[in-house]
């Protein structure tokens, strides 16, 4: 398998440092140990991201409490613009890639220098024209979630990428439910197969369940990139820990995915090397049902079908009948002609 046709596992890490550049980088190190292609943070002003009347969510409040705003929540748990240029050389130390989700469009320029592989737009700008507009002059390749919403409002998002200057085909799609954790029922993983008729780069999958099960299915659907949350500790404060896997949890998911990747195969019907040797030992041949003289004629009272399968085989069966045995055969023994 080449390097285009692999899975792109990105291990999100979002917010879930607390603000914290020890942890931020304890994530970056966990998430090369885990195996996962990329280590995703998000970027943000929080003050020209929310404004100060902006309510939680209903998982934001349960998980952090209702006494702060949105505004001081997104605050308290955000690096410095600053702290990003330290976490992508810590990356390449770590041969891991660095991805970062720019939340407004300061940050946009803050993280440009900073060669990144893709711009990755989180659900929330889908439909925020300017910041969409300053992502195409970047002219670089595009991983969009597509959370709340419809197919139109997708289209419309990446015919605006691609009339800012972003090759339709270096736009992947991941198909994503906003809510955390995301009930099952609402996860309508063959959604992906309405992002395919976009004609982009691809599609994938960005979740928010519980466990791996789901991004595990998605890869089998043909998921092109799998994101999902990952935490140091669950019960740490923030609004998406809960969410998360741990750092065991996001080694089994990319070990899962790479099972998946390699299960899926070329989609040529042919024997595979593996079960080659198994063709004799599980196929049939035909043989004497019983003892047959010199002489004799094949019919279908002295002739059978049974393993090994190293013999004529049973496709033959019409053109052995009414042959004339060339030599003895034993009860058992493979028929030659």
């Amino acid at each position: 398998m080449n390097d285009a046709e692999k899975i792109i596992i990105i291990a999100e890490a979002g917010v879930n440092h607390n603000a914290s550049m020890e942890m931020a980088r304890r994530m970056v190190v966990e998430a090369a140990r885990a195996g996962a292609d990329y280590v995703k943070f998000q970027t943000a002003v929080p003050e020209l991201v929310i404004s100060s009347i902006a309510p939680k969510a209903e998982y934001q409040k349960e998980t952090t409490g209702e006494a702060e705003s949105q505004l001081e929540m997104c605050k308290a748990i955000h690096l410095p613009l600053s702290a990003y240029p330290e976490l992508a050389a810590l990356c390449r130390e770590e041969g891991i890639g660095f991805m970062s989700t720019p939340f407004d469009l300061v940050s946009i320029d803050s993280l440009a220098s900073l060669d990144m592989d893709y711009w990755k737009i989180p659900s929330g700008e889908i439909t925020n024209l300017p910041y969409l507009r300053k992502i195409a002059k970047t002219g670089g390749k595009v991983i969009l979630s597509t959370g709340m919403s419809t197919i139109d409002e997708v289209a419309t998002a990446v015919e605006i990428l691609e009339t800012g200057g972003i090759n339709r085909k270096d736009i992947i799609l991941l198909h994503c439910t906003t809510q955390y954790p995301t009930p099952y029922s609402d996860v309508n993983l063959k959604a992906m197969d309405s992002l395919r008729r976009l004609n982009t780069g691809g599609v994938g999958y960005s979740d928010h369940t519980l466990g791996i099960e789901v991004p595990v299915a998605a890869a089998a659907l043909g998921a092109k990139v799998i994101e999902k949350h990952f935490t140091l500790d669950k019960n740490l404060p923030g609004p998406d820990h809960r969410a998360s896997l741990d750092p065991a949890e996001l080694a089994e998911m990319v070990k899962a995915v790479r099972h998946i990747e390699k299960a899926l195969g070329s989609g040529v019907k042919a024997v595979a090397d593996s079960e080659r040797p198994n063709i004799e030992v599980a196929r049939k041949s035909i043989v004497a049902s019983r003892t047959i003289v010199k002489g004799e004629m094949f019919t279908e009272e002295n002739i059978t079908v049974k393993r090994p399968g190293n013999g004529i085989s049973p496709m033959q069966w019409d053109s052995v009948i009414g042959q004339v045995a060339k030599k003895n055969f034993a009860y058992d023994s493979l028929i030659e002609l």
